[in-house]
Protein backbone atom coordinates (compact mmCIF):
# COMPACT_ATOMS: atom_id res chain seq x y z
CA UNK A 1 0.00 0.00 0.00
CA UNK A 2 1.86 3.20 -1.36
CA UNK A 3 0.66 6.67 -0.24
CA UNK A 4 1.41 9.24 -2.28
CA UNK A 5 4.09 12.34 -0.58
CA UNK A 6 3.01 15.43 -1.81
CA UNK A 7 5.57 18.51 -2.22
CA UNK A 8 4.91 21.92 -3.20
CA UNK A 9 2.30 23.58 -5.18
CA UNK A 10 1.52 22.11 -8.71
CA UNK A 11 0.83 23.94 -12.13
CA UNK A 12 -2.06 21.37 -12.55
CA UNK A 13 -3.87 22.81 -9.25
CA UNK A 14 -3.50 25.68 -10.94
CA UNK A 15 -6.89 24.97 -11.86
CA UNK A 16 -8.83 26.26 -9.02
CA UNK A 17 -8.65 29.63 -10.06
CA UNK A 18 -9.62 28.93 -13.87
CA UNK A 19 -12.99 27.10 -13.53
CA UNK A 20 -14.20 29.54 -15.94
CA UNK A 21 -12.27 28.70 -18.82
CA UNK A 22 -13.53 25.90 -20.81
CA UNK A 23 -11.16 23.28 -21.76
CA UNK A 24 -10.56 23.67 -25.21
CA UNK A 25 -8.30 23.00 -28.17
CA UNK A 26 -5.76 25.80 -29.12
CA UNK A 27 -3.89 25.78 -32.54
CA UNK A 28 -0.89 27.93 -32.71
CA UNK A 29 -2.27 31.37 -34.13
CA UNK A 30 -1.05 33.05 -37.39
CA UNK A 31 -0.04 36.38 -37.26
CA UNK A 32 -3.11 38.31 -37.88
CA UNK A 33 -3.91 42.00 -36.88
CA UNK A 34 -5.49 42.82 -33.89
CA UNK A 35 -9.52 43.11 -34.00
CA UNK A 36 -9.61 46.46 -32.25
CA UNK A 37 -7.31 47.86 -35.11
CA UNK A 38 -9.30 45.98 -38.22
CA UNK A 39 -12.33 47.51 -36.92
CA UNK A 40 -10.70 51.16 -36.04
CA UNK A 41 -9.15 50.48 -39.86
CA UNK A 42 -12.45 49.74 -41.38
CA UNK A 43 -14.09 52.74 -39.59
CA UNK A 44 -11.47 55.48 -40.79
CA UNK A 45 -12.38 53.64 -44.27
CA UNK A 46 -15.89 54.04 -44.46
CA UNK A 47 -15.69 57.67 -42.89
CA UNK A 48 -13.60 58.41 -45.93
CA UNK A 49 -15.80 57.11 -48.25
CA UNK A 50 -18.35 59.18 -46.95
CA UNK A 51 -16.67 62.05 -47.11
CA UNK A 52 -15.19 61.52 -50.72
CA UNK A 53 -19.17 60.95 -51.76
CA UNK A 54 -20.39 64.24 -49.50
CA UNK A 55 -17.67 65.98 -51.67
CA UNK A 56 -19.09 64.98 -54.67
CA UNK A 57 -22.32 65.91 -54.07
CA UNK A 58 -21.87 69.28 -52.77
CA UNK A 59 -19.49 69.96 -55.61
CA UNK A 60 -21.95 68.91 -57.83
CA UNK A 61 -25.18 70.24 -55.81
CA UNK A 62 -27.03 72.14 -58.43
CA UNK A 63 -27.52 69.37 -60.01
CA UNK A 64 -29.49 68.00 -57.38
CA UNK A 65 -33.53 68.49 -56.59
CA UNK A 66 -34.63 68.20 -52.83
CA UNK A 67 -38.26 68.11 -52.94
CA UNK A 68 -38.55 69.79 -49.77
CA UNK A 69 -37.37 73.24 -50.48
CA UNK A 70 -35.63 72.70 -53.83
CA UNK A 71 -32.25 74.09 -52.05
CA UNK A 72 -30.03 71.34 -51.28
CA UNK A 73 -27.28 72.66 -48.60
CA UNK A 74 -24.48 71.31 -46.87
CA UNK A 75 -26.79 68.90 -44.85
CA UNK A 76 -28.54 68.04 -47.37
CA UNK A 77 -25.34 66.42 -48.82
CA UNK A 78 -24.40 64.53 -46.07
CA UNK A 79 -28.36 63.12 -45.51
CA UNK A 80 -27.92 61.99 -49.48
CA UNK A 81 -24.75 60.47 -48.92
CA UNK A 82 -25.72 58.48 -45.92
CA UNK A 83 -29.39 57.37 -47.47
CA UNK A 84 -27.41 56.59 -50.70
CA UNK A 85 -24.37 54.82 -49.39
CA UNK A 86 -26.64 52.21 -46.99
CA UNK A 87 -29.17 51.97 -50.26
CA UNK A 88 -31.87 52.73 -48.67
CA UNK A 89 -32.46 56.03 -51.19
CA UNK A 90 -35.61 57.66 -49.72
CA UNK A 91 -36.13 59.43 -53.22
CA UNK A 92 -36.64 63.25 -51.55
CA UNK A 93 -33.38 63.90 -53.12
CA UNK A 94 -32.67 63.12 -56.72
CA UNK A 95 -30.13 63.83 -59.45
CA UNK A 96 -31.89 65.61 -62.27
CA UNK A 97 -29.16 67.17 -64.35
CA UNK A 98 -27.29 64.56 -66.84
CA UNK A 99 -23.89 65.28 -64.68
CA UNK A 100 -24.71 64.91 -61.48
CA UNK A 101 -26.56 61.59 -63.07
CA UNK A 102 -23.25 60.75 -64.44
CA UNK A 103 -21.15 61.33 -61.05
CA UNK A 104 -23.43 58.49 -59.31
CA UNK A 105 -22.91 56.23 -61.66
CA UNK A 106 -19.16 56.55 -62.43
CA UNK A 107 -18.70 57.25 -58.60
CA UNK A 108 -20.98 57.17 -56.28
CA UNK A 109 -22.39 53.91 -57.43
CA UNK A 110 -18.66 51.98 -56.91
CA UNK A 111 -18.36 54.13 -53.45
CA UNK A 112 -21.48 52.53 -52.63
CA UNK A 113 -20.32 49.15 -53.36
CA UNK A 114 -17.16 49.70 -51.38
CA UNK A 115 -18.96 51.11 -48.54
CA UNK A 116 -21.10 47.75 -48.22
CA UNK A 117 -17.57 45.25 -48.84
CA UNK A 118 -16.17 47.56 -45.85
CA UNK A 119 -19.17 46.81 -43.72
CA UNK A 120 -20.01 43.67 -44.20
CA UNK A 121 -16.50 43.02 -44.32
CA UNK A 122 -16.03 42.16 -40.78
CA UNK A 123 -18.54 39.79 -40.44
CA UNK A 124 -18.06 38.23 -42.83
CA UNK A 125 -14.38 37.82 -41.77
CA UNK A 126 -15.07 36.85 -38.71
CA UNK A 127 -17.37 33.84 -40.38
CA UNK A 128 -14.64 32.74 -42.38
CA UNK A 129 -11.85 32.69 -39.64
CA UNK A 130 -14.21 30.46 -37.58
CA UNK A 131 -14.83 28.23 -40.42
CA UNK A 132 -11.32 28.51 -41.10
CA UNK A 133 -10.26 27.24 -37.30
CA UNK A 134 -13.22 24.90 -37.60
CA UNK A 135 -11.49 23.49 -40.87
CA UNK A 136 -7.98 23.27 -39.32
CA UNK A 137 -8.68 21.81 -36.34
CA UNK A 138 -11.08 19.05 -37.87
CA UNK A 139 -7.98 18.37 -40.55
CA UNK A 140 -5.17 18.82 -37.09
CA UNK A 141 -7.70 16.14 -35.34
CA UNK A 142 -7.70 13.43 -38.98
CA UNK A 143 -3.82 14.01 -39.32
CA UNK A 144 -2.35 13.39 -35.46
CA UNK A 145 -1.16 10.24 -35.18
CA UNK A 146 1.76 8.52 -33.13
CA UNK A 147 2.49 12.07 -31.44
CA UNK A 148 3.48 13.53 -28.62
CA UNK A 149 1.54 14.57 -25.30
CA UNK A 150 3.18 16.76 -22.74
CA UNK A 151 1.04 17.19 -19.78
CA UNK A 152 2.73 20.62 -17.80
CA UNK A 153 4.62 23.18 -19.62
CA UNK A 154 6.39 24.19 -16.66
CA UNK A 155 10.58 24.11 -16.43
CA UNK A 156 10.52 20.05 -16.51
CA UNK A 157 7.88 19.99 -19.37
CA UNK A 158 9.77 22.31 -21.56
CA UNK A 159 13.21 20.42 -21.00
CA UNK A 160 11.63 17.36 -21.85
CA UNK A 161 10.49 18.81 -25.24
CA UNK A 162 13.87 20.65 -25.93
CA UNK A 163 15.27 17.14 -26.13
CA UNK A 164 12.85 15.66 -27.91
CA UNK A 165 12.76 18.47 -30.49
CA UNK A 166 16.42 17.89 -30.50
CA UNK A 167 16.47 14.43 -31.89
CA UNK A 168 14.08 15.15 -34.69
CA UNK A 169 10.92 15.51 -33.54
CA UNK A 170 8.57 18.02 -35.37
CA UNK A 171 5.92 20.82 -33.36
CA UNK A 172 3.21 19.70 -35.26
CA UNK A 173 3.89 16.41 -33.68
CA UNK A 174 3.40 17.94 -30.31
CA UNK A 175 0.20 18.65 -27.89
CA UNK A 176 0.48 20.19 -24.67
CA UNK A 177 -1.64 20.13 -21.96
CA UNK A 178 -2.11 22.95 -19.31
CA UNK A 179 -4.91 23.97 -16.85
CA UNK A 180 -3.39 27.96 -17.77
CA UNK A 181 -4.88 29.52 -20.86
CA UNK A 182 -1.92 31.85 -20.43
CA UNK A 183 0.68 28.97 -20.69
CA UNK A 184 -1.07 27.30 -23.90
CA UNK A 185 -0.59 30.81 -25.42
CA UNK A 186 2.85 30.59 -24.65
CA UNK A 187 2.95 27.44 -25.77
CA UNK A 188 0.71 28.51 -29.00
CA UNK A 189 3.38 31.07 -29.61
CA UNK A 190 6.42 29.04 -29.97
CA UNK A 191 4.59 26.48 -32.72
CA UNK A 192 2.77 24.17 -30.47
CA UNK A 193 -1.07 23.02 -30.53
CA UNK A 194 -2.49 22.97 -26.90
CA UNK A 195 -5.30 21.99 -24.95
CA UNK A 196 -6.52 24.02 -21.30
CA UNK A 197 -7.67 21.72 -18.90
CA UNK A 198 -7.35 19.54 -16.36
CA UNK A 199 -4.88 16.83 -17.53
CA UNK A 200 -6.69 14.30 -14.66
CA UNK A 201 -9.82 14.42 -16.53
CA UNK A 202 -10.14 12.32 -19.74
CA UNK A 203 -11.89 14.40 -22.22
CA UNK A 204 -9.34 16.81 -21.72
CA UNK A 205 -6.75 14.02 -22.70
CA UNK A 206 -8.96 12.78 -25.31
CA UNK A 207 -9.02 16.34 -27.07
CA UNK A 208 -5.50 15.68 -27.24
CA UNK A 209 -5.78 12.58 -28.97
CA UNK A 210 -4.00 10.68 -26.39
CA UNK A 211 -5.58 7.87 -27.23
CA UNK A 212 -3.59 7.97 -30.19
CA UNK A 213 -0.13 9.13 -29.06
CA UNK A 214 3.35 7.32 -29.13
CA UNK A 215 4.21 8.58 -26.18
CA UNK A 216 3.40 10.33 -23.02
CA UNK A 217 5.29 12.53 -20.66
CA UNK A 218 3.94 13.83 -17.52
CA UNK A 219 5.51 16.69 -16.45
CA UNK A 220 3.32 18.22 -13.27
CA UNK A 221 4.69 19.52 -10.18
CA UNK A 222 2.83 17.67 -7.90
CA UNK A 223 2.86 13.57 -7.42
CA UNK A 224 -0.36 12.93 -6.60
CA UNK A 225 -1.53 14.73 -9.62
CA UNK A 226 1.14 12.90 -12.04
CA UNK A 227 -0.33 9.96 -10.61
CA UNK A 228 -3.83 10.62 -11.16
CA UNK A 229 -2.68 11.87 -14.77
CA UNK A 230 -0.89 8.29 -15.58
CA UNK A 231 -3.63 6.42 -14.66
CA UNK A 232 -6.25 8.30 -16.77
CA UNK A 233 -3.94 8.19 -19.88
CA UNK A 234 -2.98 4.31 -19.39
CA UNK A 235 -6.66 3.87 -19.31
CA UNK A 236 -6.93 5.79 -22.76
CA UNK A 237 -3.82 4.45 -24.04
CA UNK A 238 -2.49 1.22 -23.40
CA UNK A 239 0.21 0.78 -25.67
CA UNK A 240 1.53 4.14 -25.47
CA UNK A 241 5.02 4.86 -23.38
CA UNK A 242 4.54 6.56 -20.61
CA UNK A 243 7.32 8.83 -18.92
CA UNK A 244 6.52 10.74 -15.35
CA UNK A 245 8.90 12.83 -13.29
CA UNK A 246 8.10 12.45 -9.54
CA UNK A 247 9.54 14.92 -6.90
CA UNK A 248 9.65 12.27 -4.18
CA UNK A 249 11.54 9.17 -4.66
CA UNK A 250 9.25 7.32 -2.23
CA UNK A 251 6.29 7.97 -4.73
CA UNK A 252 8.02 6.32 -7.43
CA UNK A 253 6.44 2.97 -7.17
CA UNK A 254 3.35 3.96 -7.31
CA UNK A 255 3.59 5.63 -10.56
CA UNK A 256 5.14 2.39 -12.02
CA UNK A 257 1.87 0.76 -10.94
CA UNK A 258 -0.37 3.11 -12.09
CA UNK A 259 1.23 2.18 -16.01
CA UNK A 260 4.49 4.44 -16.08
CA UNK A 261 7.06 3.10 -18.07
CA UNK A 262 9.76 5.14 -17.02
CA UNK A 263 9.76 7.50 -13.54
CA UNK A 264 12.54 9.84 -13.02
CA UNK A 265 12.44 11.14 -9.33
CA UNK A 266 13.39 14.74 -10.21
CA UNK A 267 15.09 16.01 -6.84
CA UNK A 268 17.07 12.99 -6.05
CA UNK A 269 18.58 13.21 -9.61
CA UNK A 270 19.61 16.87 -8.94
CA UNK A 271 20.61 15.76 -5.47
CA UNK A 272 22.87 13.09 -7.07
CA UNK A 273 24.03 15.58 -10.18
CA UNK A 274 24.60 18.24 -6.81
CA UNK A 275 26.98 15.40 -5.15
CA UNK A 276 28.98 14.13 -8.21
CA UNK A 277 29.73 17.74 -9.12
CA UNK A 278 31.15 18.70 -5.66
CA UNK A 279 32.95 15.19 -5.78
CA UNK A 280 34.29 16.08 -9.57
CA UNK A 281 33.26 18.77 -11.48
CA UNK A 282 34.24 17.33 -14.30
CA UNK A 283 32.11 14.18 -13.72
CA UNK A 284 29.41 16.60 -13.42
CA UNK A 285 30.18 18.69 -15.90
CA UNK A 286 30.05 15.00 -18.10
CA UNK A 287 26.56 14.00 -16.96
CA UNK A 288 25.55 17.79 -17.46
CA UNK A 289 27.02 16.90 -21.02
CA UNK A 290 25.18 13.63 -21.30
CA UNK A 291 21.36 14.99 -20.21
CA UNK A 292 21.48 17.99 -22.38
CA UNK A 293 20.83 16.75 -26.01
CA UNK A 294 22.42 17.73 -29.39
CA UNK A 295 25.34 19.19 -27.74
CA UNK A 296 28.86 17.79 -26.93
CA UNK A 297 28.30 14.08 -25.77
CA UNK A 298 24.77 12.35 -26.38
CA UNK A 299 23.43 8.84 -24.77
CA UNK A 300 21.37 7.10 -26.99
CA UNK A 301 19.52 3.79 -27.27
CA UNK A 302 19.76 2.10 -30.71
CA UNK A 303 19.46 -1.28 -32.21
CA UNK A 304 22.17 -2.81 -33.27
CA UNK A 305 23.54 -3.21 -36.95
CA UNK A 306 23.77 -6.63 -38.84
CA UNK A 307 27.43 -6.26 -38.61
CA UNK A 308 27.68 -5.84 -34.89
CA UNK A 309 25.73 -9.53 -34.13
CA UNK A 310 28.08 -11.83 -32.68
CA UNK A 311 30.61 -9.39 -31.87
CA UNK A 312 31.24 -8.26 -28.14
CA UNK A 313 30.20 -5.34 -26.86
CA UNK A 314 33.84 -3.34 -26.86
CA UNK A 315 33.97 -4.27 -30.68
CA UNK A 316 31.33 -1.95 -31.63
CA UNK A 317 32.07 1.68 -33.18
CA UNK A 318 30.59 3.08 -30.10
CA UNK A 319 31.17 3.47 -26.48
CA UNK A 320 28.30 1.13 -25.10
CA UNK A 321 27.24 1.63 -21.66
CA UNK A 322 25.13 -1.21 -21.82
CA UNK A 323 22.90 -3.68 -23.78
CA UNK A 324 18.81 -4.01 -23.34
CA UNK A 325 18.17 -7.36 -24.23
CA UNK A 326 14.37 -8.01 -24.04
CA UNK A 327 13.23 -6.81 -20.59
CA UNK A 328 16.57 -7.62 -19.62
CA UNK A 329 19.67 -4.61 -18.87
CA UNK A 330 23.12 -5.45 -18.53
CA UNK A 331 25.79 -3.47 -17.56
CA UNK A 332 28.44 -3.15 -20.46
CA UNK A 333 30.74 -5.76 -18.39
CA UNK A 334 28.40 -8.43 -17.22
CA UNK A 335 29.39 -12.04 -18.99
CA UNK A 336 25.80 -12.55 -21.09
CA UNK A 337 25.96 -8.77 -22.69
CA UNK A 338 28.86 -10.40 -25.58
CA UNK A 339 28.07 -11.73 -27.92
CA UNK A 340 25.16 -9.48 -29.10
CA UNK A 341 22.13 -10.96 -30.29
CA UNK A 342 20.26 -9.53 -33.47
CA UNK A 343 17.51 -8.40 -31.29
CA UNK A 344 19.50 -6.36 -28.60
CA UNK A 345 19.45 -2.65 -28.34
CA UNK A 346 22.45 -0.87 -27.37
CA UNK A 347 22.84 2.19 -25.17
CA UNK A 348 25.75 4.03 -25.94
CA UNK A 349 27.85 7.13 -25.76
CA UNK A 350 28.18 9.28 -29.30
CA UNK A 351 29.07 12.53 -30.30
CA UNK A 352 26.60 15.02 -30.99
CA UNK A 353 25.40 15.13 -34.45
CA UNK A 354 22.40 16.39 -36.81
CA UNK A 355 19.81 13.81 -36.06
CA UNK A 356 19.21 10.97 -38.78
CA UNK A 357 15.89 9.84 -37.07
CA UNK A 358 14.42 9.04 -34.00
CA UNK A 359 15.99 8.03 -30.76
CA UNK A 360 14.94 7.23 -27.10
CA UNK A 361 16.70 9.69 -25.23
CA UNK A 362 18.05 8.40 -21.79
CA UNK A 363 18.26 10.47 -18.48
CA UNK A 364 16.55 12.94 -16.48
CA UNK A 365 14.78 15.41 -18.29
CA UNK A 366 14.67 18.16 -15.85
Amino acid sequence: MFHVKLHGSDAMARGADEKLVSRRIKLPKRVVEKPLRQVTRRLLMALFVMSLTVLIVWIDRDGYHDNANNKVDFLDCVYYATVTLSTTGYGDIVPYSNSARLMNVLLITPLRVLFLIILVGTTLEVLTERTREEWRLSRWRNNLRDHTVVVGFGTKGRSALQTLLATGLSKEQVVIVDPSAKVIDIANAEGFTGVVGDATRSDVLLRAETHKARQIVIATQRDDTAVLVTLTARQLNRVAKIVAAVREEENAPLLRQSGADAVITSASAAGRLLGLSVLSPSAGTVMEDLIQQGSGLDLIERPITKAEVGKSVRDTGDLVVSVLRGHRLLPYDDPHASPLQLTDRVISIVRAAPPTGPQVVLGPAD
